[in-house]
């Protein structure tokens, strides 16, 4: 499918079942003028559903697409005057800048560019690593390295993220998950900023216009198809420093809209096959943004087979973020399957079975399964319900003590039954809501910025202010704040799963309140590169404890079930030991972490959570010859809140241990000559 480059010249195929005919246009990929149109006869350029050509004498670079007629109704969008982009057309004519409105034609977004996959990628392999040993780091490759202060040569770029691998590094992450970088079309919000009259742009890319084409406006130079080339330099890149690439792919919707909304490709090509369409025809929303994929469709499925291989094989990304990944699990009426076969067949694809599959398990239409999204053993999921509960915990709600208990120790009642605990991605931020800074810091969201009256976002937060809503000079205020910080992260490094950290909240990053940020190409949204300084407390805390996790196996241990040498076993003690306080009440707990290696050599972590106003003291449990040494004290200071590796903090009491209000303590036990 797609354009394909031959000897001699070039093939083109496409699909389309319901249309009654299909002509082929060429333009030059220099000036944009159209070249030529071949009518594609059916007797002699269709196979079953697939229409094809072959034309002699071309090269790669010239621009193509489509334009298609076929039967009138309302379950299709057939009209031969738009020209539609090849689905499976690997880069697109978008503007050669972000933002750009300097177009040749209003149709040139939906020109397709044939390219040849010539690239060198000397000796980069996947890197494989387990799920269990990862770190991840969500980010926007353009909100990345945009502000100025990233000092980078080619900012907000994939040759931006190149520029700052060396930071990605000694903050000791494994890999990136970044937000789409297919094709879409920043320029499609007509709203403007209510406060200062500014455009709206879509930031986050949640509209795809391709499964295959990257972003042009991603690109640091443009010329046809340079993305694709930059994109790969990229993953080159982050592979030679031990970084993986995780990419937030989109197959729920596309951003065509509802039948009032634009044509660029799916709907004028078939659009009662691509989507899922209602018994008046109109488009069914499961995604909340106009349209659903039609993701169980025999066709469209292999659409997104190929795709996902395609990111594999020759851009070589290591993994996948499914948006809206409940979707993908629905029939084609709409009706959820205790058996997707699309989910199913991604599970079971040889070419992906090494590569990481999460799932943002729910969807818009309230579709929620957090633990119950059909995996054969090889999906892992978004863990909302681990985002929920820390958060609650922490700001002091009543009875979350058990649930801080089962999220410390994996989610065991989501994952335990054929998963084991790195099927569950730890966040306690993510692009999408409260940014770190902004949890401890508001109450309520502050939206207005986005044109909507302050209607869109999450209203449900779970967050604290710490007694004032924003800013504040406020001494006692702003370190309760900082302790509260440290408190969520503390938790989120040190518990059983894989943890996932929103950039920008090692630099202590605000969005001023906003928490659907989508729309802000701007200072809200952009990574201020001095606040790594200005919060260098912050980012050391951050720094340190991911060094911690990534040495210490017992954090990474990915067995709901302890057995031989590599088991780790969980201890629960609450002020006094074997007393945890399981009460509705009880806002305190200790956890005590023991690997099970013969002999005692192993390693023990000793957690004490406090969500109390007040201190309370925890009796300490005994460990032989071993003595306990202070890691993490949240109620410090930073220079004093956590240890660095060569620094011995032994206690001088080994039986009581007090625990600030509102802090986290935690305890490594060391041999004495250690």
């Amino acid at each position: 499918m797609g354009a394909t480059v031959e000897r001699g010249g070039v093939n083109f195929s496409i699909f389309s079942r319901h249309a009654s005919s299909v002509t082929l246009v060429l333009f030059s990929p220099f000036t944009g003028e159209e070249l030529a149109e071949f009518p594609l006869e059916s007797r002699y350029n269709r196979t079953g559903d697939v229409w094809h050509t072959f034309i002699a004498g071309l090269d790669p670079g010239i621009g193509y697409g489509y334009r298609m007629n076929g039967p009138k109704g309302p379950s299709h969008c057939f009209n031969p005057d738009i020209l539609l982009a090849d689905p499976y057309a690997v880069a697109l004519h978008s503007p050669s800048l972000w933002g750009g409105t300097e177009l040749p034609s209003p149709d040139f977004f939906r020109r397709a560019v044939v390219l040849q996959h010539e690239y060198d990628w000397e000796f980069d392999q996947p890197i494989n690593r387990p799920l269990a040993d990862s770190v991840i780091y969500e980010l926007h490759v353009r909100g990345f390295t945009r502000h100025p202060s990233s000092h980078t040569i080619h900012p907000g770029t994939f040759r931006g993220v190149i520029e700052k691998i060396p930071y990605l590094k000694t903050l000791g992450i494994t890999a990136v998950e970044l937000l789409p970088v297919a094709e879409f079309d920043e320029r499609e919000i007509n709203r403007v900023n209510p406060e200062d009259g500014s455009l709206l742009y879509n930031l986050w890319g949640y509209h795809p216009l391709s499964f295959f084409a990257v972003k042009a406006g991603y690109a640091a130079t443009y010329e046809p198809g340079g993305a694709v080339t930059e994109f790969k330099d990229m993953v080159k890149a982050l592979h030679s420093a031990g970084i993986e690439v995780i990419l937030d792919v989109v197959y729920n919707h596309s951003g065509e809209g509802d039948q009032r909304g634009p044509t660029y490709s799916f709907k004028g090509i078939d659009n009662s096959v691509y989507y899922m369409l209602d018994a008046d025809s109109h488009h069914m929303n499961f995604s909340g943004c106009g349209n659903t994929f039609n993701c169980n469709h025999p066709y469209v499925r292999n659409l997104i087979m190929d795709s996902l291989r395609y990111w594999v094989t020759e851009m070589h990304v290591d993994g996948f973020r499914f948006d809206l990944a409940s979707i993908l699990g629905r029939a084609q009426d709409g009706s959820v399957l205790a058996c997707p076969p699309l989910l199913e067949q991604i599970a079971g694809d040889p070419v992906l079975a090494g590569t990481k599959l999460i799932a943002e398990a729910w969807d818009a239409a309230g579709l929620y399964q957090v633990g119950v999204f059909p995996n054969w053993g090889r999906w892992a999921e978004w863990n909302g319900q681990y985002r929920d509960d820390i958060r609650r915990f922490v700001r002091g709600d009543a009875g979350m003590v058990g649930k801080l208990a089962t999220r410390l120790a994996g989610s065991s009642d989501l994952f335990q039954h054929s998963r084991e605990p790195a099927h569950g991605i730890n966040f306690i931020t993510c692009h999408d809501g409260f940014c770190l800074q902004d949890l401890v810091s508001y109450n309520e969201k502050n939206n207005r910025a986005n044109g909507d009256s302050n209607r869109d976002g999450e209203n449900h937060n779970f967050s604290w202010n710490c007694g004032h809503e924003g800013p504040v000079e406020d001494p006692e205020i702003v370190a309760l704040r900082e302790r509260q910080a440290r408190n969520l992260v503390t938790l989120l490094l040190l518990s059983r799963g894989v943890p996932m950290i929103l950039a920008g909240d090692e630099m202590g990053r605000s969005q001023g309140g906003n928490n659907n940020a989508y729309c802000q190409d701007n200072t809200v949204s952009w990574l201020d590169w001095e606040e790594v300084e200005a919060n260098k407390g912050l980012h050391r805390f951050f720094r340190l404890l991911i060094a911690f996790r990534n040495k210490h196996e017992l954090l990474r241990n990915n067995s709901f079930v302890p057995s031989g040498a590599t088991g780790v076993r969980i201890d629960w003690h609450g002020f006094r030991l074997g007393k945890p306080d399981w009460s509705d009440e009880s806002r305190s707990l200790a956890m005590h972490l023991r690997s099970m290696t013969p002999g005692g050599r192993g390693e023990d972590l000793y957690l004490m959570a406090n969500s109390y106003a007040e201190p309370h003291e925890f009796v300490l449990p005994k460990i032989g010859s071993k003595r306990w040494q202070r890691f993490i004290d949240t109620a410090l200071d930073w220079d004093e809140s956590i240890a660095e590796p060569d620094v011995k903090r032994v206690r001088t009491g080994q039986k009581v241990c007090r625990v600030e209000g509102r802090s986290v303590v935690v305890m490594i036990a060391k041999r004495r000559d250690s």
